[in-house]
């Protein structure tokens, strides 16, 4: 079963699954739903606990004699798993299907891991077997429109809340860091009393910590918010980010785009042009937002201009990059392009 980190919860509060995958790329939601689940297991009776960390040279048969071995005083066992990166080899693959492959009431596997990465990596054994037998957590950056919403819930918890206005403000000033985002609303808890917390009161005690990744820009870009697409790329361009990069990977979604774009006016479905074309779960809901609004004409076009705006970065061309992106922000936010 695949889950969301806002629905683990609920989920531990019916039963405990055998076995738990948490990946993706948003470190606080990994780091709360692997603390819940642990919480959850202590609570069940598994007071041991065993970590082990799959780096380059791990042993994986190590894996699979920690998950058959029986603790020496009965107890019942959490196994911990955490991969460093998204691939998974072959070796490893065979030894987290054999843990999986014989489940016992006295043993819970928690793996953790990057956003997995190669070809149909979701219909992989290893995997599927995690759906089948447990449960697959998604752990991805909240999209910028459920920032205030998720706010909102964690100013609950501590007895207070803020109108909508301040709720977009606070999302503003921590959007892109939930770490940061989580660190500014416990310090809110300590500033205001319990109610309702005024914009000013806001204004006076949050830092700002956004912080504006790849991710935040293509979803502002292919939504059409130019404010955010451009408080997105002055951001990244104060972080350093290489504008080179950044045009390369948006010239690739794009590219990618077009193509959908096609095969979807042929007739095809979408899901399997999003698979050919490799565009993940993660990126797939920006994604129909631009295919909604634009033309396949205009994506290549756009590709084009990816082209050249990353030729100027290397100093191949008059164009000035930043600029040029930004121009081709505010033009995708007016008008279908249809």
């Amino acid at each position: 079963m695949r889950l969301r980190a806002g629905e683990l919860d609920a989920q531990l509060q019916k039963s405990l699954a055998p076995a738990y995958l948490i990946h993706g790329d948003e470190p606080l939601l990994a780091l709360e739903a692997a603390d819940a689940i642990r919480a959850a297991a202590r609570s069940k009776g598994f007071t041991e606990r065993e970590v082990m960390f799959a780096e380059a040279g791990f042993d994986w048969s190590a894996l699979v004699h920690a998950g058959a071995s029986q603790s020496l005083f009965g107890e019942r066992k959490l196994l911990e798993l955490r991969l460093a990166a998204g691939r998974v080899p072959a070796a490893a693959a065979q030894a987290i299907e054999a843990c999986l492959s014989r489940p016992g009431p006295d043993l819970l596997l928690l793996m953790s891991m990057p956003r997995p990465e190669g070809s149909n990596w979701w219909k992989a054994g290893w995997f599927t077997a995690f759906e089948s037998g447990g449960i697959v957590l998604e752990a991805q950056p909240l999209a910028r429109a459920a920032l205030p919403q998720w706010i909102a819930g964690r100013l609950a918890r501590q007895r207070q809340k803020a109108s909508a206005e301040a709720l977009a403000f606070l999302a503003e000033h921590v959007e892109g860091n939930l770490l940061a985002a989580r660190q500014e609303i416990a310090k809110l808890a300590l500033l205001a009393p319990a109610g309702e917390i005024g914009l000013e009161q806001l204004r006076a005690a949050v830092s700002n910590v956004a912080r504006y990744d790849f991710e935040a820009l293509a979803e502002a870009l292919h939504g059409g918010d130019f404010p955010q697409f451009a408080r997105a790329l002055a951001g990244l361009r104060g972080e350093g980010e290489s504008i080179a990069g950044i045009a390369w990977r948006l010239g690739e979604e794009l590219a990618a785009l077009a193509r959908v774009k096609t095969g979807l006016a042929r007739g095809r479905r979408q899901d399997q042009l999003f698979t050919e074309n490799r565009i993940f779960r993660a990126a797939q809901p920006r994604c129909e937002k631009a295919l909604r609004r634009h033309s396949a004409a205009r994506l290549r076009e756009a590709v084009v201009r990816m082209s050249r705006i990353e030729r100027a970065s290397k100093g191949v061309g008059s164009v000035a990059p930043w600029d040029e992106l930004l121009r081709l922000g505010l033009e995708f936010a007016h008008g279908s392009g249809r």
